[in-house]
């Protein structure tokens, strides 16, 4: 008897390499917040401090240490992610265009709960973010290099407004992309099935599915 034809095909939802990017980007982004909050607690530029079992490192030496040897993981995996993106078509494809019209739109729609999600189609909220979070990223590598090495980027310094300001700007960074997190994760429990796709790669539809789409 021969075998029939498989009803289920795999449709592609995130490739290979926005998945591995984004793991390690996970466990790096972990290990670069924990150390920056002990680095923080050495010097603290508002009158709080993180949990001292929240940091990583132990000490001040101990944070730096691990600041900057995560430092090297996460710049590999974002050199990576971002060559990638732009030679495959991914951010052209995926995170543009969208306009301030349309990103209001999806705002009342997710705020109404009547907004549609589809896996593999981001809407204008998450174009949005996805596309602030990129920059808020190279907005902490700038600030982190000054603060880092203030002499051997004095000039990224001055741009800055100097070391102080520099400081401020990398914890306002951080705690924006914090913020993109904690959307993120929320998104992902109120869509469970997103969680998923970015382990397996894609989903399994049935040929009615399929004719859809």
């Amino acid at each position: 008897m021969k075998p029939q034809p498989s009803s289920v095909r795999k449709r592609r939802i995130h490739s290979w390499p926005v998945r591995i990017s984004h793991w390690i980007n996970l466990l790096a982004m972990i290990g670069m917040v924990m150390s920056g909050w002990g680095i923080y607690n050495a010097d603290p530029l508002f009158p709080f401090t993180f949990p001292q079992n929240t940091t990583l490192g132990g000490w001040l030496g101990g944070n730096i240490a691990w600041h900057l040897a995560v430092m090297w993981l996460l710049a590999a995996n974002a050199l990576f992610y971002l060559l990638w993106g732009v030679f495959s078509g991914h951010f052209k494809r995926d995170f543009f265009p969208f306009s301030a019209r349309s990103v209001w739109r999806d705002t009342v729609r997710a705020l109404t709960f009547h907004l549609p999600h589809k896996l593999g189609q981001y809407n204008a909220v998450q174009k949005l973010m996805y596309s602030g979070v990129l920059l808020l990223g190279l907005l902490l590598v700038l600030s982190g290099l000054s603060i880092w090495k203030p002499v051997q980027f004095s000039g990224l310094g001055w741009l800055f407004g100097g070391f102080d300001i520099a400081r401020y700007v990398h914890f306002f960074a951080m705690s924006g992309v914090m913020l993109f997190v904690v959307i993120h994760v929320l998104m992902v429990v109120l869509v469970p099935k997103t969680f998923v796709a970015m382990i397996t790669g894609g989903k399994a539809l049935n040929k009615e599915e399929s004719a859809d789409e």
